[in-house]
This record gives structure tokens, sequence and C-alpha cells, in this order.
């Protein structure tokens, strides 16, 4: 049975609204600046010219703690950048065999491919992703989850290639494995076209440190091969 991979969605983060001391120290100092403003007001009006020296000074002091306050506030606004999220390798080899296929589906999805599906299990002949690239094309993908003293053989390779072209019509082939391609089997892909992606090779997919298969230049068919 066929099962579509969904892309992931992005949430989009929730904006909070954070303690401004700008705001606060300035609300503070125009409270205070309009107290004593009014009390230096008052006072004039009742004649009281022998404070009023007082109260310029009162004034002035309350002008300089506000701009102390908004000049702390200034230097405190520092943009603090978090430190990136540590990068979680995901250990393919230690998949089983329907994770491994999901796991290579995420890939195809996280590069663009779009339709991408995990097709394999009974029945498959040879196909447990298909999708389709961003530029158009088919691509097939066999998954191996092999240990690392079990290689890839010919007989495997030849198995998807009886099927990946003719009966999956793929523009692009490649048989992914966690192990490696034993030298027959890597000599009969060549030979069919197909792309070979070891543990190696994997891995640097995963990591964005090597192209996605159907950006690799794939292998020119032999005619008669028997692909």
């Amino acid at each position: 049975m066929a099962i579509p991979v969904r892309r992931p969605r992005t949430d989009r983060p929730s904006r909070r609204a954070g303690f401004s001391l700008r705001e606060t120290a300035l609300g503070f100092g125009l409270v205070a600046i309009f107290l004593c403003g009014a009390g230096v007001m008052a006072r004039a009006a009742v004649g009281d010219s022998a404070d009023l020296p007082a109260a310029v000074l009162a004034v002035a002091g309350a002008l300089l703690v506000a701009w102390v306050l908004v000049r702390a506030a200034r230097l405190r606004r520092v943009a603090v950048v978090p430190p990136a999220p540590p990068v979680v390798r995901l250990d393919y080899a230690a998949l089983d065999a329907d994770t491994f296929e999901q796991a290579v589906a995420d890939l195809c999805v996280r590069d663009g491919c779009l339709d991408v599906e995990v097709v394999g299990g009974a029945g498959d002949l040879g196909a447990d992703v298909v999708a389709t690239t961003p530029d158009g094309r088919r691509v097939v993908i066999q998954c191996k989850a092999y240990g690392p003293d079990n290689k890839v053989g010919s007989q495997d390779v030849q198995r998807f290639g009886g099927t990946c072209f003719a009966v999956h019509e793929a523009h692009v082939a490649a048989v992914v494995t966690t192990s490696e391609f034993t030298e027959p089997a890597a000599q009969y892909a060549a030979q069919c076209g197909i792309l070979c992606v070891d543990g190696a090779g994997l891995d640097a997919w995963a990591d964005g440190t090597g192209p996605s298969p159907w950006l690799q230049p794939a292998p020119s068919p032999v005619p008669d091969a028997g692909c």
C-alpha cells in the first residue's frame, strides 16, 4: 500500500510581548518631570519666589535621572542570539527496513521532491520509494537497510534493474543502502544506469555535504546488459 509522505509544516513562532525597560524608564521620567513642573508652576502662582531655585534644581535633577535611565535602557537592549540547536544525525544503520524507507522518503521531501510515496512491501517489484524530482523527473529508489558486514550484491541490483525502468518507468533509478556494494553489483549497476548510494553517500546526502541521488551523474546504460 502506498503511503504518501506529507511535507513538514513550518509553524510560525508566536510573538510574545516582552518587558521594555526603555518604555518604563521614559514613563517614570515623564511623570517626574510633570510633577516637578507642576510644583514650579504652583509655587510661581502663589508668589513663593524664594523656593523657585530649588524647584528648578528639582526639575533639572528629574531630567538628569530620566536621561540616565533612558541611556541605561539603550545600553541594555543588546540583541541576544540564542545558540543554534545541535545537529542530530540520524543513525540510519540502526533503523529497521520500514523505518529506513520512511527516512529516505523524508530526505526526498526535504530536498523538494513532490508526490513522495513509500511503496515498499510485498509486490513492490523492487520499488521502495517513488517521487517526482523538483525538475519533473520520476525517481525510483530501492532501500537496503543492511549491516556493515552485509553488502548489496549483484543479485539485489539485478532484481531492481529488471523493473525500475521497464515497470516503474524511472527517469532516475537508485539503490540506497546503509552498507556497501560488492564490486559485481557496482559494475552491473553502472551497466544499467543505476545509481549506487552507499552508507557514506547516504550520510553525505543527509548532512547536505553530498548531492541527492537525482543530482548525481548517472552512468550511461550499456546495450544488452540485461537490465
